[in-house]
């Protein structure tokens, strides 16, 4: 059963969201509800896990067709998480390494450099709202996902998240100036945070190592082996997913509340 929800009255409220890529590892789901934002249109899917009601947006999907990470509707999504009464966000992405993190392991990003282009990067289009991104990542989350990891005795490390605009992979040049100030290249975390900041939301990403960035092995990267090494890391990376939300506190106790206060000129 597939609902409209157009208006704050009609829609459920829930505590935590996952935005990612992440229909290869849920089932298929029979709970969907349609979130209308002042950005468009969000397809949200209703999953319990770990006994808590929890919305799932996969953000490459759009009516089934496949959105690449320049197209993605950004304001959209983090604008619909919000609508549904969502204050926790779990953010998953697929990222190369710039730094010797092994192959299929996780990264919890822990700063982020901006080197996209072309993406609506605010909510505030008409005022000037100076957020504080000096956390990015929510202190709380990160603890309960470094917990549910080192429970299940699973390789992980922290590192600066680095965002190109894409859809290509990006040059040997690129890397090398990259890899000067940054641990991990994906497509997909900003301008997210940074959105979710605005809204006062509490924001983690744990990444998945796919591959080495472009131009660290031998031979081209391809997008066979990206999906190969997600394929491969999916149920471990549900099964972190769900030990956490289990455990995150139904009140908040980090400064992600605060991000936007004393912000606006």
């Amino acid at each position: 059963m597939q609902d409209s929800m157009n208006g704050l009255e009609e829609i459920p409220k829930f505590d935590i969201a996952i935005i990612g890529g992440v229909n290869s590892f849920f089932p298929e789901c029979q709970n969907k509800i349609s979130v209308d934002t002042h950005f468009g249109n969000v397809d949200v899917s209703i999953y319990e896990i770990a006994g808590r009601d929890v919305a799932v947006i996969p953000r490459h999907s759009d009516g089934g067709k496949h959105v690449p990470p320049h197209m993605i509707n950004y304001r959209a999504n983090v604008c619909a998480v919000s609508k549904l009464g969502v204050k926790r966000v779990i953010s998953t992405n697929s990222v190369g390494t710039m730094d010797n993190h092994p192959i299929g392991s996780f990264v919890l990003a822990d700063d982020f450099l901006d080197l996209t282009k072309n993406r609506t990067s605010t909510f505030y289009d008409h005022r000037t709202v100076h957020v504080d991104v000096s956390e990015p990542y929510c202190p709380e989350i990160k603890e309960g996902l470094k917990h549910s990891l080192r429970k299940m005795n699973i390789g992980f490390s922290e590192g600066v998240y680095v965002c190109t605009e894409g859809p290509r992979f990006e040059s040997r040049a690129e890397i090398r100036m990259m890899s000067q100030f940054g641990d991990i290249v994906g497509m997909t975390g900003l301008p997210e945070v940074v959105l979710a900041k605005e809204l006062n939301l509490c924001y983690a990403s744990i990444c998945t190592v796919t591959n080495n960035a472009s131009g660290l092995s031998e031979g081209k990267l391809t997008v066979s082996e990206v999906l190969e090494t997600l394929n491969a890391t999916q149920e471990k990376l549900f099964a972190v997913l769900s030990d956490t939300i289990q455990k995150i506190p139904e009140s908040r106790n980090c400064n992600c509340s605060h991000a936007t206060l004393d912000a606006c000129l």
